[in-house]
């Protein structure tokens, strides 16, 4: 992931309902697309990837 740019995973849908993510380096922001300015929810890098290992690894169970 780039550093301190906001990016929309690869599956989102053409209707715009997608969060986008952003890597600082100390925290790792998450938005909702629609909304930018609503504000955003700040991880720990090492929480936020823990997520995205659990939603991979129940993607590939179904």
């Amino acid at each position: 992931m780039v550093r301190n740019a906001w990016r929309r995973s690869s599956r989102s849908g053409s209707n715009g309902q997608c969060v986008e993510v952003r890597d600082r380096g100390a925290l790792v922001d998450v938005r909702d697309s629609k909304a930018p300015a609503a504000g955003m929810l700040s991880f720990a890098p090492a929480a936020w990837g823990a997520f995205v290992d659990g939603l991979k690894k129940d993607y590939r169970h179904r």
